[in-house]
C-alpha cells in the first residue's frame, strides 16, 4: 500500500493519460465551436470562457482535496454566494474599507469549510448529508442576512473599486485567470510535494491502513474541508468582482460545474487519486462547452442537458477506472 501511494503522491503534478484525453477533448471542442460558429472566433469570446472558468476554478481546486479523500462537498456554490453576500452587506451597513471585506468574504467561507470538515472528520456525519446541510444552511443564513435584498459591490470608478482590478482590466479582460493559475500552481505543489497531500491522498487510497500507520485522518480531513471553504470564500470575492450585483439564491448548481471538472480531470470520486492540473483542464473543458453552446444555437434547457450528460459520463467512466484498478 505504502508504495502505491508514493507512486500516486510523485505523479500527482504529472499529465497522465486521462489528463492528456481530457486535454485532447479541450482541444477539439474548442476547435469545433470556433469552425462552426464564426462570432465564436474573437477575443470576447475567449474572455467569456475565461469569466466562466475562474471562480468555478477556485471552487475546483478547493473540492479537489476534498474528493482526494473521498469525500464530497456540495455547498460550494451556496456558500461562495453567502460569503459575497456577507461581505457585501458589512460593507454597506458598516462601511468596512474593501480590503476588510475581501478578508471577511473569504473568512465566511472558510469557516463554512471549517463547519463541514466537523460534521464529517468529528461527528461522522456522512459528507453527502453533512455538505447537503450545510447548503441549506448558508441559504438561509444569506437571506436572513440581507433579508433577501440585492447587494451591490461598488463600481470600477468609485474609491473602492480598486479590487475589480485583481480579476478584471479596465477593458473588462478577465485577468483573474492569471490569479486562477497562481493558486492552481500553489497548491498542485502542496498536494504533489507536501505532507498534507501525502496525507489526503493516502487517506482517500485506504483510509483504515493510513490510521493504523499513526495518520490522523480525521485531522486531514478536516484539514481538506477547510482548503475548500477557503476557495469559496475567495470564489465569492471573484464573483463579485465579476458581477458587481449578487442576489440571495444565486450559485445554486455552480457545485457540480466544480465537481465535474474535477472528475473530468482525473480526480476519482472514490479518493485516493487526483491532480491539481486535471482539474483545471476540467474546469476549462466545462467554460468552453457553457460558452460555446449558445453560438450554434443550442437553448438554455440542451444546455442544461447537455452539461448534464457530460457530468454522467465523466462520473461512469470514473466508476469503470475504479473497478478496472481493482
Amino acid at each position: 500500500m505504502e508504495n502505491e501511494v508514493k507512486k500516486k503522491y510523485k505523479s500527482t503534478f504529472k499529465l497522465g493519460s486521462q489528463q492528456l484525453v481530457a486535454l485532447g477533448a479541450l482541444i477539439v471542442l474548442y476547435l469545433y465551436f470556433f469552425t462552426m460558429s464564426p462570432s465564436f472566433r474573437s477575443i470576447n469570446t475567449l474572455a467569456s470562457i475565461f469569466d466562466s472558468a475562474y471562480y468555478i476554478g477556485f471552487l475546483a481546486i478547493g473540492v479537489t482535496f476534498v474528493i482526494a479523500t473521498g469525500g464530497i462537498d456540495l455547498s460550494l456554490g451556496t456558500v461562495l454566494i453567502t460569503s459575497a453576500l456577507t461581505g457585501g452587506w458589512l460593507y454597506h451597513n458598516y462601511s468596512l474599507p474593501m480590503w476588510m471585506t475581501i478578508i471577511i468574504t473569504i473568512l465566511v467561507g472558510t469557516m463554512f469549510g471549517l463547519l463541514n470538515g466537523v460534521l464529517v472528520a468529528k461527528l461522522k456525519i456522512a459528507p453527502f448529508i453533512a455538505t447537503l446541510g450545510t447548503q441549506m444552511v448558508a441559504r438561509g443564513l444569506g437571506s436572513i442576512i440581507t433579508n433577501v435584498q440585492t447587494v451591490v459591490f461598488p463600481l470600477r470608478n468609485s474609491p473602492d473599486g480598486w479590487y475589480k482590478s485583481i480579476f478584471k482590466t479596465s477593458n473588462n479582460f478577465p485577468t483573474g485567470i492569471f490569479v486562477l493559475i497562481f493558486f492552481a500552481i500553489v497548491m498542485g505543489i502542496i498536494l504533489a510535494k507536501t505532507k498534507v497531500g501525502r496525507y489526503i491522498l493516502a487517506l482517500g487510497s485506504n483510509e483504515e491502513a493510513t490510521r493504523l500507520s499513526g495518520v490522523n485522518v480525521d485531522r486531514y480531513k478536516l484539514i481538506s474541508y477547510v482548503i475548500s471553504g477557503f476557495f469559496m470564500g475567495l470564489a465569492g470575492v471573484a464573483y463579485a468582482s465579476t458581477y458587481t450585483t449578487i442576489l440571495p439564491g444565486e450559485g445554486l448548481g455552480f457545485e457540480l460545474d466544480a465537481i465535474a471538472g474535477v472528475i473530468i480531470g482525473g480526480t476519482s470520486l472514490v479518493g485516493g487519486v487526483a491532480s491539481i492540473t486535471g482539474t483545471m483542464i476540467g474546469v476549462m473543458i466545462m467554460a468552453v462547452l457553457q460558452t460555446g453552446l449558445p453560438y450554434i444555437g443550442l437553448q438554455p434547457h440542451y444546455q442544461v442537458l447537455i452539461t448534464g450528460i457530460v457530468i454522467l459520463v465523466a462520473v461512469l467512466a470514473d466508476v469503470y477506472k475504479f473497478k478496472w484498478r481493482k
